[in-house]
C-alpha cells in the first residue's frame, strides 16, 4: 500500500457480518463474563468494556483465565504479577506445571476420538486418536529420557508439517526439554544459524517432504546440518519419503522413529517452573542471527487458552488447519488449540497442487470447522475465478483465519461473496515474538472490510505516532503498552538482555515497539498496514533478509545486495532483489539462474526474489546498515525528502537511483510490478 494511502487512514466501514445471538450467548466468551461478574462482581456486557477491563485489571484477568481454563500447578502461584515493568516483568512466580500434560489431559472420557490428523499432499491420511497421541508421547518421551534428555535440555527438530513433529514436541515438553524447529525446506546453513545457538543434544529429521507433486530428498542437508551442530549427542531419523538414512562416519548415535517409541510408557510430566523455556522460536532479523525468542510453559499456555478459548471459540471436538510449515509460528498455535481439546489437522504439501483449490479441498473432506490461511492464498484464488462454497461441501466450516500481512478489503469481500456470506472471518495480527494475536477477531465483534475487529484481550495494544502519543484514526505504530504472560522470557544467549531492549524498547522506553504500522479507527477497529521495520513477509511468512544475504553475497560475482519485502495495492506482495555485481560479472540469465538457486538451496524456496535486479550501489546508513526500510517506502512512493536523510547516508545518490527505478516502472506499467 502507497504511503500516500496509509496516511488517509481507514477505509469507510463497511459492515459484512455480525455474530448471531447463538454464538454472543453460548461462546466461551459469554461463559467468562459471567465468570468473572461472580468472582470480581464487574458486569462486562460488550466487548469494549470486557477489553478495557482486561488491560486495566490485568492481574485479575490474568487470574480469571488461569482459575476459567483450570490451569493445573503442581505448586501454586504466589502472586500473579510481580513487576509491569517492561522489559523483565514476571507471571505467576513460583507455580510449576507442564505444557504437555494440559494438551494431553484432553484424552480423558474422549480417547478414541480424533486428536491428530496428518494429511500428505497425495491425500494419505493418517489420524491419531487421543489414546494414540498420549500412548506415542509416553513412548517418545521415555525414549528421549534413554537417549540421556533431561529438563532443559535442547531438542530440535528438522520436521515438515507431519503428526510426528506434535508427538516429538509433546515428548519433548513432557521431558522439560527445550523444543525449536524448522521445516526441512529450509537450507542446512539456515537451520544452523538457528540451531547452532541452542547447543542442542538430539537432532529428529526427516528424509525429505513432498511439494508440488515432488519429492526433495533431504538427506544429504540433514546430514550437513548435523556436520554444523557439534553438540548434538544422538540424530532420530523420521522416514517421510521412506528413504535409506545414510551411515556417516564420525557422526552422532543414529536412532530410528520406531526405536524411539519402541518401549511403551504413560507419559510422565515434568513439573517445571513457570517461567520455564518451552520452545525457542524465531524472529526474522535483518542482520546477524535469527533472534532466538524464549517463551515459558506459563506464558503460552495462558496465551493459548485466552486467544484459542476466547477470541477464536475454539472447542473440543473442532476440527483445525492452519497451512503453514514447522517453521511458523502458526504450527505452534495448532498446538495450542489442542489445549482446548480440538482435534489438529496438519498438512504437509503445496496449498495449490494439484489445484488452486486444494485447501477449500482439505476443508471439505476433512469437515473442517476452522481453515487458516493467508492474504496470498485468498487473492490467487479470487484471480483463479474460485467460488469455493458452491464447489465444495464447506458445511462444516464456521471460521476462515487469515494472517501474515495485511489483507485488503477486496479479499474480504470475496470471502463473504464466494466462500459464504454467515461465515466468520478471523483476520489477525501479531507475531512470533509473542506467539499470539495482538489485534483481530472476537465472537462478540463485527466484521467490517478490510478492518480487524478488535484488540485481543489482555493485549494493552495501542497507536502511537513518534513522540510517543496514543493516536486514533490516524496511522501510528503498534505498541504494547503493558506486560502480556507470552512475552519472551529472553533471547537466547542475551544474558545481559541487552539484545532484547535494543530490539523492542529503543524506541519507546519501557514499551513494546511491535515494527508495524496501525490505525485504532474510533469504532475499535484495527487496520494493520504492513511492516515499519524491514523484515520481509512473503505467502504469510515472516522471514529474515539476513538469510538472503548470507546465500547472495557469499557467491563470488556478488559484490553487495539489498531485498525488499513490498505491501501492493491489490494485496500482492513483491519481493525483489538488488545486487551490485563485482567487477567484470554480468547480470545474464545464467546468473539470474544462480542466485535464485542458491537461494533456494542455503535459504528456502520461500526466499527466492520475483525479481533480480543490478543496482550501482546499496546506500546505508553512518553506522553501516543498509537502508531497507527507507528504501521501501520511496519505492512504495513516499518522497525521498521525507523517507530519509540524505546527509546521513553514505551515498545520496544510491537513494535518488531507487527513487527514479520506481518512477520509471510506475510510468511504464501503472504499477510496481
Amino acid at each position: 500500500m502507497p504511503a500516500s494511502q496509509i496516511e488517509n487512514g481507514p477505509p469507510p466501514a463497511e459492515l459484512l457480518w455480525q455474530p448471531d445471538e447463538s454464538l454472543r450467548s453460548h461462546s466461551h466468551l459469554a461463559a467468562f463474563a459471567a465468570h468473572v461478574r461472580r468472582e470480581h462482581g464487574v458486569a462486562l456486557e460488550d466487548y469494549d468494556t470486557l477489553w478495557q477491563w482486561s488491560v486495566e485489571h490485568l492481574e485479575d484477568f490474568w487470574a480469571a483465565v488461569w482459575a476459567f481454563f483450570d490451569v493445573q500447578a503442581s505448586t501454586p502461584y504466589e502472586t500473579v504479577l510481580a513487576s509491569r515493568t517492561l522489559p523483565g516483568a514476571r507471571w505467576f512466580a513460583g507455580a510449576r506445571l507442564n505444557f504437555a500434560e494440559h494438551v494431553l489431559r484432553r484424552a480423558e472420557g474422549r480417547g478414541d476420538q480424533p486428536a491428530v490428523v496428518g494429511v500428505a499432499e497425495d491425500g494419505t491420511t493418517v489420524e491419531l486418536s487421543w489414546d494414540a497421541l498420549r500412548d506415542s508421547v509416553g513412548r517418545a518421551a521415555a525414549g528421549l529420557r534413554r537417549l540421556g534428555v533431561r529438563p532443559g535440555d535442547r531438542v530440535v527438530a528438522y520436521l515438515p508439517n507431519v503428526p510426528e513433529a506434535i508427538v516429538a514436541f509433546l515428548a519433548t515438553a513432557s521431558v522439560g526439554a527445550v523444543w525449536s524447529a524448522c521445516a526441512p525446506d529450509i537450507g542446512s546453513p539456515s537451520a544452523a544459524d538457528r540451531f547452532a545457538q541452542l547447543d542442542p543434544v538430539v537432532l529428529i529429521t526427516a528424509d525429505g517432504y513432498s511439494f508440488g507433486g515432488k519429492p526433495f530428498d533431504r538427506r544429504q542437508a540433514a546430514d550437513d546440518l548435523v556436520s554444523r551442530l557439534p553438540t548434538l549427542r544422538h540424530v532420530v531419523s523420521v522416514p517421510v519419503l521412506d528413504l535409506e538414512p545414510h551411515a556417516v562416519a564420525g557422526a552422532p548415535e543414529r536412532t530410528s522413529w520406531a526405536a524411539l517409541l519402541d518401549e511403551a510408557a504413560a507419559p510422565v510430566f515434568e513439573q517445571v517452573d513457570v517461567d520455564a523455556p518451552l520452545w525457542v522460536v524465531y524472529s526474522s532479523g535483518t542482520t546477524g542471527l535469527p533472534k532466538g525468542l524464549v517463551h515459558g510453559h506459563g506464558g503460552a499456555l495462558l496465551m493459548g487458552f485466552a486467544q484459542g478459548g476466547l477470541q477464536h471459540d475454539t472447542r473440543a471436538g473442532d476440527r483445525i488447519c492452519w497451512y503453514s510449515s514447522t517453521t511458523w509460528i502458526m504450527w505452534n498455535a495448532i498446538v495450542s488449540g489442542m489445549l482446548l481439546g480440538a482435534t489438529a489437522v496438519v498438512y504437509d504439501g503445496s496449498p495449490m497442487h494439484p489445484s488452486v483449490d486444494r485447501l477449500w479441498q482439505l476443508a471439505e473432506e476433512q469437515r473442517l470447522t476452522s481453515l487458516g490461511t493467508s492474504p496470498g492464498y485468498l487473492l490467487a484464488c479470487a484471480k483463479a475465478g474460485l467460488h469455493p462454497g458452491t464447489e465444495h461441501d464447506l458445511a462444516a466450516l464456521r471460521a476462515l483465519g487469515v494472517t501474515g500481512s495485511p489483507l485488503p478489503a477486496s479479499s474480504f469481500r470475496w470471502v463473504y461473496e464466494a466462500v459464504r456470506p454467515d461465515l466468520w472471518l478471523q483476520v489477525i495480527s501479531g507475531g512470533t515474538d509473542f506467539a499470539a494475536a495482538l489485534v483481530g477477531d472476537a465472537p462478540w465483534l463485527p466484521v467490517y472490510a478490510g478492518e480487524m475487529s478488535g484488540r485481543a484481550l489482555g493485549c494493552h495494544v495501542e497507536s502511537w505516532d513518534a513522540d510517543g502519543h496514543p493516536v486514533v484514526d490516524e496511522v501510528g505504530e503498534l505498541v504494547v503498552v503493558s506486560p502480556m504472560p507470552s512475552m519472551p522470557l529472553r533471547i537466547w544467549g542475551d544474558d545481559d538482555g541487552s539484545r532484547y531492549a535494543d530490539a523492542y524498547f529503543d524506541v519507546y522506553p519501557g514499551v513494546w515497539r511491535h515494527g508495524d504500522w496501525m490505525t485504532l479507527t474510533a469504532r475499535g477497529t484495527v487496520v494493520v498496514h504492513g511492516r515499519s521495520d524491514s523484515t520481509l513477509n512473503r505467502h504469510g511468512v515472516r522471514m529474515g533478509s539476513a538469510d538472503i544475504y548470507q546465500a547472495v553475497e557469499s557467491m563470488p560475482e556478488v559484490s553487495e545486495a539489498l531485498v525488499l519485502g513490498v505491501e501492493l495495492e491489490d494485496g500482492g506482495y513483491w519481493l525483489p532483489l538488488f545486487v551490485v555485481l563485482s567487477p567484470g560479472a554480468h547480470l545474464d540469465e545464467a546468473l539470474v539462474a544462480r542466485i535464485r538457486d542458491t537461494v533456494r538451496t542455503q535459504a528456502s524456496p520461500r526466499h527466492v526474489p520475483d525479481e533480480v535486479l543490478q543496482a550501482p550501489a546499496i546506500p546505508h546508513t553512518a553506522t553501516g546498515k543498509k537502508l531497507e526500510v527507507p528504501i521501501k517506502r520511496i519505492v512504495q512512493g513516499t518522497p525521498v525528502d521525507r523517507a530519509c536523510n540524505l546527509g546521513a547516508v553514505d551515498d545520496p545518490d544510491a537513494v535518488r537511483w531507487f527513487a527514479a527505478l520506481a518512477d520509471e516502472r510506475r510510468r511504464e506499467r501503472g504499477s510496481l510490478r
